[in-house]
């Protein structure tokens, strides 16, 4: 058996970078609650993504949680959203006392579909929450004009696309708040970690009291707050990866670019096309299977894989409105596209170490389960 494929893998700095970058922690034991890693690495998102307001969390669900929490939604107001993404995002709504009402993506990149949004709109509908799927940049434009029309706020989950931009633009800046997840998978990491953007000086000053309960000084705490800050070790990994990130990407860029010489093209093997005027950062190599033209399902090529020791991830499935938790409040059947692509889609393999020859035994498998 060769050796074993996981569908990614953390990047990391050299041991001897990162340690030389936590040594002053050592020196100053400020270890938590903004010391200088956190507000270095602060600096440096903003620097690195443009963008006005950058606040930093312990991780992108809080980072989503907190940011829906501060905009003060009313209780049971509605927020259309996506149905294929990661369980965070439905999560997130729900959790904070609003009702997720869920729309069908499009079928190039798996994004929201604009075009049925305003369809879903009621008098209860508060904000508009789409997803960066894979890094695919959502219909920013058009969103933003429905959402100028109905007075609704835009938060777009975008924790697949840091380092994406579209026409020169970073993801950060659009809507009325960005989050990102720095989660230990994703092509940028801090461990585990996440930020929201903003352009709202207000709204990012009330996300930094709302992430540590809620304090405003040693003898004022006007929220009701918990706890979500980054800790000064995550902040140190994150300086360190951002120092590789351009080459993370580009080592990425060359695995996608042989997943689509071997797999393009095939009959019943769908790829994502690339989004015109989106700069990618080469998150996740998403493949639908189409049973009937290529002569085998997506999860009879999950076994294939599985067999040589090889993990691919049926990502997203399922749907999230079909999480047990949600039995009965939601049918994936509105939804259908999404449905049907949560039933075929296989994720690759794919971090920036993920050798030529891994990349084309893991083609060959694919390749060999069809016609």
């Amino acid at each position: 058996m060769e050796n074993k494929i996981n569908v990614t893998r953390s990047s990391l700095p050299d041991f001897e970078e990162y340690c030389d970058e936590i040594k002053e922690l050592w020196e100053s034991r400020w270890l938590t609650n903004n010391g200088i890693k956190h507000r270095q690495f602060e600096q440096q998102v903003k620097d690195y993504l443009g963008a006005r307001n950058v606040t930093l969390f312990t991780n992108g669900h809080l980072a989503l949680e907190n940011v829906i929490e501060a905009m003060e939604f009313p209780v049971g107001a509605e927020v259309i959203t996506t149905p294929f993404t990661f369980a965070s995002t439905t999560h997130a709504i729900v959790r904070s006392g609003l009702k997720p009402v869920f729309c069908d993506i499009k079928p190039d990149d798996y994004t929201i579909d604009e075009s049925l949004i305003e369809g879903l709109i009621t008098e209860k509908t508060c904000a508009i929450l789409p997803v960066h799927v894979y890094g695919n940049v959502c219909a920013v434009e058009a969103i933003r004009t429905l959402a100028e029309k109905h007075a609704l706020k835009v938060i777009y989950d975008a924790a697949h696309s840091f380092g994406v931009t579209y026409n020169g633009v970073s993801t950060a800046n659009f809507g009325d708040a960005a989050m990102f997840s720095f989660h230990a998978t994703k092509v940028f990491h801090t461990i585990e970690g996440g930020a929201v953007c903003c352009h709202d000086d207000a709204l990012a000053r009330k996300l930094g009291y709302i992430k540590n309960f809620g304090i405003d000084g040693p003898e004022s705490t006007p929220y009701i707050g918990g706890n979500a800050k980054m800790n000064e070790f995550q902040a140190a990994m994150g300086i360190c990866n951002l120092r590789h990130l351009k080459e993370e990407i580009e080592m990425r860029k060359s695995v996608v670019e042989r997943y689509r010489l071997r797999l393009s093209g095939i009959k019943g093997i769908t790829l994502c096309g690339e989004q015109s005027g989106a700069v990618t950062n080469y998150a996740y190599f998403p493949v639908v299977f189409d049973r009937a033209e290529f002569g085998a399902d997506r999860d009879e090529v999950l076994h294939a894989l599985e067999q040589q020791d090889i993990k691919a991830r049926k990502y997203f499935y399922p749907l999230t409105s079909a999480f047990e938790c949600y039995h009965h409040m939601f049918n994936p059947e509105k939804t259908p596209l999404a449905l049907r692509i949560s039933q075929s889609v296989l994720t690759l393999p794919l971090y920036s170490g993920l050798s030529r020859t891994d990349v084309d035994r893991i083609c060959d498998i694919v390749t060999g389960c069809g016609k």
